[in-house]
């Protein structure tokens, strides 16, 4: 796998076409058919697909996953599996859904909904800009819903969005993705600035919106009464996390939304991460553990003045690695993206 930012460190314009390189790199390791070798990416890409095509692959692969139900609640249950986890409160006063999975998956959604009972849509919540969470924003508005985020999410979905490089085939040709500005039905109705409250079916939803962690978008969900909290993709669970440069995301503010939710939770607390399995707060504080650890290392090195291919070259995470390799990014990915948002 070849990145162009690890050629050469200059201008900040590099820098950021740089991160969105990287960011389509990382991107990669779920676009892939899962029965292809990780050796065997450079080939697959070699077939020069169209970033459409690319990006159509991509949600395929996260819609096979498949979706499985867990209560988390009398009256709060989350759906898991292709593009993360959906929350909804339900009950006489509607459904209330965090987060939508992608696209391909709204059908089982859907039906999941529809199981819940015959309580109307009421609000959708986004945890952050990112299609897996957004993808189903537009039919969920049509059968009722009003979307709400943060007021960065309304704007980054309203923007084209290109993730350039990801490999150079035999060919010459360049493969990558490209994000149109989402269509006027997907975007956020109602946004706010900080934070925002919704009360129902016996139940307060506390919407707060991080400093830059994941993304310049990411609001955690508290449902206070259930003890429940829904991070989106500041926390992946038992997995290096991707955090987006091209979009805001630092792991200094990685760290900090970690620990705001830390301060919120107990042993009891469900956390709900962006991927990865339901967590509690052991959970959550071995993922933020190992925040500070990897931006350590890579800080480390980046002072020492090594180019972001040498503090690959140093395998800074190969201890980390038997935990936390097993993701969406393998550990020398982990390396560069840390080292661009330091």
């Amino acid at each position: 796998m070849k990145f162009n930012f690890l050629q050469k460190q200059t201008s900040r314009r590099e820098m950021l076409r740089d991160s969105a390189t990287l960011a389509g790199s990382a991107f990669l390791a779920h676009l892939l058919p899962a029965t292809l070798p990780r050796a065997s990416a450079a080939g697959y890409a070699q077939q020069a697909l169209s970033p459409a095509e690319l990006l159509a692959s991509m949600r395929a692969k996260f819609n096979a996953v498949p979706m499985e139900t867990q209560k988390l609640a009398d009256n709060v249950t989350m759906f898991d599996g292709p593009g993360g986890a959906v929350v909804v409160l339900n009950g006489p006063d509607g459904k209330f859904v965090v987060d939508t999975f992608v696209a391909p998956a709204w059908p089982r959604l859907k039906e999941a909904l529809d199981g819940l009972g015959n309580a109307p849509l009421k609000y959708v919540i986004d945890t952050h800009w990112h299609f897996d969470h957004t993808d189903n924003n537009a039919p969920l508005h049509a059968a009722g819903a009003t979307v709400l985020a943060h007021e960065n999410t309304r704007k980054r979905m309203s923007e084209p969005h290109d993730l350039p490089v990801l490999y150079r085939g035999a060919d010459g040709a360049l493969a990558g993705l490209h994000f149109d500005p989402s269509p006027a039905e997907a975007l956020p109705q109602q946004t706010f600035a900080a934070s925002y409250k919704l009360q129902a079916n016996g139940e307060t939803l506390a919407l707060q919106h991080f400093v830059p962690a994941h993304t310049d978008t990411d609001i955690y969900v508290h449902f206070q009464k259930a003890n429940v909290i829904q991070m989106g993709d500041v926390f992946f669970n038992g997995m290096y996390p991707y955090i987006d440069p091209g979009t805001g995301g630092t792991i200094t503010g990685n760290i900090a939304a970690a620990d705001k939710i830390l301060s919120l939770a107990d042993n009891d607390t469900k956390i709900v991460p962006g991927h990865g399995p339901l967590g509690n707060k052991a959970d959550l504080t071995k993922f933020r553990d190992l925040l500070v650890t990897a931006r350590d290392r890579v800080q480390k090195l980046k002072s020492a003045g090594k180019s972001a291919q040498e503090a690959v070259a140093e395998k800074p995470f190969a201890d980390l690695d038997p935990v936390w390799g097993k993701g969406i990014i393998n550990a020398d990915q982990f390396v560069q993206v840390v080292y661009l948002v330091l």
